[in-house]
């Protein structure tokens, strides 16, 4: 596991990138990361421009801040949620994108019409429930739709993208993949409706993904 200063300058750098991937607006949305004993997470109500690896809140998995200079994010609880639920996650995105908040708003889970769905989710991009802001609800209503689940994103009802994964930059790309595919398949729906792909190839093609894609790690 990183020092507690590296993941400070991670989580620095790819909220600086969430913001440039066009997925947040003004204040909203967070990234977190798991560290020893706790994790780390944006402050609320802070502008991106305005963050620093300072400025990033250290919470123990009840949620609470360690350091009571800045406020946590609003979603604190939910990140926390999933990190005492889901011991394999070591990092957690929270967006409003507009395509992937269309589908959330719309009540519907984003349909595995691509191989880049297949690939990265490894079936449809699930619809959580509807749940409220600032306590734990939301976080259940992750952990008990991704139980079991492929995906690394849900859409939950009428809010918007949460995303997992094995650190903070797993769980961005999840969250950047998530918006690319939710406009593509809105695009579809437009033409027609998009074309299921046949489960036997989505399972071949999360497979090749995940097991064959990109370059052999030398560790």
């Amino acid at each position: 596991m990183l020092s507690e200063k590296k993941v400070r300058k991670q989580l620095s750098l790819l909220h600086a990138q969430l913001w440039d991937a066009g997925l947040v607006v003004w204040s909203g949305g967070n990234i977190s990361q798991r560290i020893e004993g706790g994790f780390l997470i944006k402050p609320s109500g802070l502008a991106y421009d305005e963050l620093t690896p300072e400025s990033m809140v250290l919470c123990d998995l009840d949620g609470n801040a360690k350091d009571k200079s800045l406020t946590p994010s609003s979603d604190t609880a939910a990140h926390a949620y999933v990190y005492r639920n889901m011991p394999d996650v070591g990092g957690v995105v929270h967006t409003h994108s507009n395509y992937a908040c269309g589908w959330a708003a719309a009540g519907k889970p984003i349909p595995c019409v691509l191989t880049a769905i297949a690939d990265e989710f490894g079936g449809e991009i699930p619809l959580g429930p509807f749940a409220k802001i600032g306590d734990d609800s939301i976080g259940r209503g992750i952990v008990e739709t991704l139980a079991g689940h492929r995906s690394k994103a849900v859409l939950m009802k009428q809010h918007g993208v949460f995303t997992i994964g094995k650190d903070a930059k797993d769980a961005l790309k999840a969250a950047v993949m998530c918006e690319d595919n939710a406009k593509s398949a809105f695009i579809a729906q437009q033409l027609g409706g998009g074309l299921p792909i046949a489960q036997a190839d989505v399972d071949a093609l999360f497979s090749r993904y995940q097991n064959v894609y990109g370059q052999l790690s030398n560790e």
